[in-house]
């Protein structure tokens, strides 16, 4: 949203219909409008818990996601709203409210776990909206986080129905909040108070045992405490007596209980100060062309039965954008060449300090808008294109200048022509005087400006297309013996081998200065394109560094809490992404 773009209210992202999931071309309209980076907050949540109410505060509405007062769920599949950030300039706050979880109506699990895992993909803040408080009903409800691994793939993999590649995705998931609604408890542990924080912190603790009892406690909370970077918690009081909860839509701040209205307040201050821009692996900002691509390739994945994967969908987006980009750099390229260069242009090297510029701002555009181009595929791409634009101007000035030489001659040597028609050279001392006014007029020729790259080229192609002419008025002069007559004419041939070996030389000149420029051309690439590989390679090394230190803390929590199993497969995890961060190679690029 360049220019802003105000939603009044929400629409269907991801519909919910007949058993599938389909996405509604509108939703994607309004996306692909939208530029600015975003920040994508996705609540989920068994229906009826008052998830669409939350999302209308963080919108600064009453109304817009449908709240319901029945005990029939209203959101179906996934609904979006785009605002602009209250916090953040320039930026737009994305909000996903999802269809509720566990609707009796619908009587299949297996969208609910869709919604849940697409809230996840698609999300940078991830809310988890409950009744009450963390207990182990309220972790059953949240069996769907078990269930990522078969829905969620990190990277490819040829036989990924059996690799758990779930170790990453602590990489790509978003933050996590939960959010308790209708929380009645005093926050304290043993007569202390606590924070909301420390609550989940507390909640999340795994009991000792190999029963399949323990193994179910824990599974819930081994993956939420793996997966999520970063955890939050908001407890909430009820927003007002049970009977008036179906007319929250219509009361105002000062009608809801005040404890109510103060936790909502903290918890959309949170969202717009703390929510992160969705980014990419690699530092990949989305925006919402991003987003829609996104948005795509997972359900396109899901209807054919596949599992969505980040990587295949990071390779997906990458192949729109950088055929974009290579599309962006060359009309940049053209727009420039053909803005500053004035056809003919005196010299070829003029032609090639202006292609030299231009093509530098080319393929800073491209690595600008461009990533993961693997194997530089699309990079080369744009050197080929290159090649022949800077080829087709080269053309273009060649032509430019025949056509201003040609042009020129015919002015200049016109009346000459008339005048060897009329026979005025063809008598006794024609020939000298023909020879001198052919020098005055290549002199005449000569002196003009503008006439580029071909001027020698085009007028001597013009005097040899003479010669017979000429040689016949030589051969009728009378005034000249036999012998000065076939020195003339060894004269005329020596100089005219003389222009044709100069005319060589220029050709082989600019030949040279050619390869000489696409040598440059090549370093030029080069040189951008490993800077960038460097700069990504750096950011990829601090992202891992990064996993790296968010798995140590919760190793040395497992470890602090007796879990030692536990503590070494993470561990091990560690031990793997150490070892593939050492073995990560300096930068190779070829573009050939």
């Amino acid at each position: 949203m360049d220019s802003q773009i105000h939603m009044t209210g929400p629409v269907c992202l991801i519909e919910n219909t007949n058993g599938g999931l389909v996405v509604n071309p509108e939703a994607l309209k309004i996306l692909s409008a939208n530029t600015q980076p975003l920040v994508v907050v996705a609540i989920v949540g068994l229906y009826r818990t008052g998830k669409s109410y939350l999302m209308n505060k963080l919108a600064g509405k009453n109304k817009g996601f449908s709240l319901g007062s029945t005990v029939q769920s209203h959101t179906k599949g996934i609904w979006m709203w785009c605002v602009p950030h209250p916090k953040k300039p320039n930026h737009s706050l994305v909000l996903l409210d999802t269809e509720g979880l566990g609707d009796i109506e619908k009587g299949d699990n297996q969208n609910d776990s869709w919604i849940f895992a697409l809230a996840i993909l698609l999300s940078s803040t991830f809310v988890y909206n409950s009744m009450g408080t963390i207990n182990q009903q309220a972790m059953d409800q949240l069996h769907y986080v078990t269930e990522l691994t078969d829905r969620i793939r990190a990277k490819s993999s040829p036989d990924s129905s059996e690799t758990d590649d779930s170790a990453d995705f602590v990489s790509f998931f978003p933050d996590f909040v939960w959010t308790l609604r209708d929380f009645s408890l005093e926050l304290e542990v043993d007569g202390e108070p606590i924070t909301a924080d420390m609550y989940l912190e507390n909640s999340l603790k795994l009991k000792k045992g190999t029963s399949t009892k323990e193994k179910n406690f824990n599974l819930p909370r081994i993956c939420i405490r793996k997966y999520f970077p970063k955890k939050k918690c908001f407890v909430f009081d009820r927003p007002t007596q049970r009977k008036k909860l179906g007319q929250l839509e219509t009361m105002c701040d000062e009608e809801l209980d005040s404890e109510f209205v103060q936790q909502a307040t903290e918890f959309c201050s949170y969202i717009f100060s703390s929510a992160k821009i969705k980014t990419l692996s690699g530092g990949i900002e989305v925006n919402g062309p991003r987003l829609e691509s996104l948005v795509l390739t997972y359900i396109s994945a899901i209807s054919s039965g596949d599992l969505p994967c980040m990587e295949n969908a990071i390779l997906a987006l990458a192949q729109i954008e950088n055929s974009a980009a290579v599309r962006k750099a060359l009309d940049h390229y053209e727009q420039q060449m053909r803005q500053n260069m004035n056809l003919p242009t005196e010299t070829f090297q003029e032609l090639l300090d202006l292609h030299r510029v231009s093509e530098k701002e080319a393929i800073e555009i491209f690595i600008k808008s461009s990533f993961k181009d693997v194997d530089q595929l699309f990079q080369k791409e744009l050197a080929i294109e290159l090649e022949k634009k800077l080829d087709g101007f080269c053309e273009q000035n060649m032509n430019a200048s025949s056509d201003r030489c040609l042009a020129l001659l015919k002015d200049i040597f016109n009346p000459l022509e008339e005048e060897v028609k009329q026979g005025i050279y063809s008598k006794p001392g024609g020939y000298q005087l023909l020879l001198q006014k052919i020098r005055e007029l290549k002199n005449k020729y000569l002196q003009e400006p503008g006439k580029g790259v071909q001027a020698e080229e085009v007028l001597q192609t013009y005097l040899k297309s003479k010669e017979s002419v000429i040689d016949a008025i030589l051969q009728t002069d009378q005034t000249l013996s036999e012998k000065e007559k076939e020195v003339e004419v060894e004269r005329v041939k020596a100089e005219s081998a003389l222009a044709a070996t100069k005319m060589l030389e220029e050709m082989q000149r600019k030949n040279q200065q050619m390869m000489e420029e696409k040598d440059r051309s090549y370093q030029e690439h080069m040189r951008q394109l490993t800077e960038k590989m460097e700069n990504e390679r750096q950011m990829m090394k601090e992202e891992q560094k990064n996993i790296i230190e968010l798995k140590l803390k919760e190793q040395a929590r497992l470890l602090d809490e007796g879990f030692k199993k536990e503590s070494r497969q993470l561990q091990e995890e560690i031990k793997n992404l150490q070892n593939n961060m050492r073995r990560q190679p300096p930068p190779i690029c070829v573009i050939s």
